[in-house]
């Protein structure tokens, strides 16, 4: 009998839709497909590709509505923050079909008995397994810069949203990509682990826990295949004792409560200079309790549910752990009555080594106080941490901020004075348990691709 999976609304509980799960052989025949198309596909010209993307684009832009729905339905994001997620995903579209043919030019080199190409030919199918936070923008993110390679892909997305999961191919299947350019498989995990080792994938990507990750690329690494891994961290914003409190607090709160907490990216740990640390927590609080929490389909909402009711109880856990081992909980703390996932913005100072607050990935909005001795001792705990994905710096001294940021920063991306998330002309990606690898700015386009050297022999 088939297995079924069936979403729910995270501010209410109530069911959404039900899906039915692919067997393992029907999602194998999936790949089947998907190296079958990619025969054709990876014939095509850039041109040809790039005229697809920039339909999609449109196309995107023009099913906003339902997209935004989807996406605050099945994973409570905020209305204008799913806008928002949708404007973005339609610019890395347009980006990489405007990029993609100098990305992926051949280069020629010279050497003593000739000359060469550098040439970078796609290798095939490349199987994504991405989760449910931004659940169009984790997916547009590595299918196209794929597809722009020439690879086709093979989706399999959080179970949760399965309905967006299945917008996205059809949205890919009217902008006029041929079937199985781009497939969104409904498959549990254990039926994707399985499917990295079929002998048509060529490479994996996943995005997700940095436990789960680890695993994925232990069973790649197992079959010679390789993998990119955009994993979980524990992003440090450090407030150096020269910054502007005021504009280090907006930003810190939006980097804090953005996609309810629930992003890689978010700010995470702030490590504040002991000089300004009772001026930024009396601040950061305040800012805090003039947030409102609610239904994300409300413009007025600043902060919706979580997007689940584990994923609430085990932030709370990790919580009351941190609480437990010496923790002080400033605000929030407290499950909400009612219906619905929320879970309120929480901070908790003295926070120390040992703590899942200070240790572990807090995947939702709790804000953990680090105070520091001085500036140097603040970046010395910055870097202490197993992730290495993003973070920040405040300081009113810029070139300092940047030197820090460049030489002392072990983290893939770092903001200077403000909160971004991804942007399509730059890298993203980090080092440490937050993976490997790099997406967006045209390196994607190249992470699954052959680079093939031709020598071309100089006639004597």
């Amino acid at each position: 009998m088939a297995k079924t999976v069936t979403t729910v609304n995270p501010s209410n509980g109530n069911p959404l839709a039900e899906y039915t799960l692919l067997s393992q052989f029907q999602a194998e025949q999936a790949v089947d497909a998907a190296h079958d198309a990619f025969g054709q596909w990876r014939k095509t010209s850039f041109s040809e590709r790039a005229e697809k993307l920039n339909k999609l684009a449109d196309l995107i832009e023009q099913n906003e509505s339902a997209l935004v729905t989807l996406m605050t339905e099945e994973m409570g994001k905020v209305t204008d923050q799913g806008k928002q997620e949708v404007a973005l995903c339609a610019q890395i579209c347009r980006y990489t079909a405007k990029h993609g043919a100098k990305e992926l030019e051949d280069e020629h080199r010279f050497f003593e008995d000739g000359h060469a190409l550098v040439t970078y030919q796609p290798i095939g199918v490349i199987l994504g397994i991405q989760p449910w936070n931004f659940p169009l923008y984790q997916v547009i993110r590595y299918s196209v810069s794929n597809i722009m390679a020439g690879n086709t892909t093979v989706l399999k997305h959080a179970s949760n949203v399965f309905g967006m999961s299945k917008k996205i191919e059809a949205l890919f299947l009217e902008a006029g990509f041929p079937e199985g350019c781009y497939q969104s498989l409904l498959i549990d995990g254990a039926t994707a682990s399985k499917l990295i080792a079929h002998d048509k994938v060529r490479g994996v990507t996943f995005t997700g826990s940095d436990e789960t990750g680890k695993k994925v690329a232990e069973q790649a690494a197992s079959v010679s295949k390789k993998s990119v891994l955009e994993l979980g961290s524990n992003d440090a914003f450090v407030v150096l004792s020269d910054a502007d409190i005021a504009h280090a607090v907006s930003c810190c709160i939006q980097g804090r409560v953005v996609n309810n907490g629930e992003t890689c990216v978010a700010a995470k740990r702030f490590i504040i200079a002991d000089a300004v640390y009772d001026e930024f927590r009396d601040a950061f609080v305040k800012a805090a309790k003039d947030l409102k929490m609610g239904d994300p389909k409300e413009s007025s909402t600043d902060l919706g549910p979580m997007a689940r009711d584990d994923l609430r109880d085990q932030l709370h856990q990790q919580v009351q752990q941190s609480i437990e081992a010496g923790a002080k909980c400033i605000l929030g703390g407290d499950v909400p009555q009612g219906e619905g996932f929320f879970y309120p913005i929480t901070v908790l100072e003295d926070v120390k080594s040992g703590m899942p607050a200070y240790d572990d990935e807090l995947f939702g909005p709790v804000a953990s106080f680090i105070r520091a001795n001085d500036d140097e001792h603040a970046m010395q705990l910055a870097n202490d941490s197993r992730y290495g994905l993003g973070g920040g710096i405040f300081s009113e001294d810029t070139e300092k901020a940047v030197a820090l940021a460049k030489t002392e920063f072990d983290t893939g991306m770092v903001n200077i004075n403000g909160y971004s998330l991804a942007q399509p002309n730059l890298p993203f990606g980090g080092v440490k348990d937050s993976g490997y690898g790099r997406e967006h700015g045209g390196f994607g386009m190249r992470e699954f691709v052959n680079v093939k050297s031709i020598m071309i022999a100089q006639p004597n």
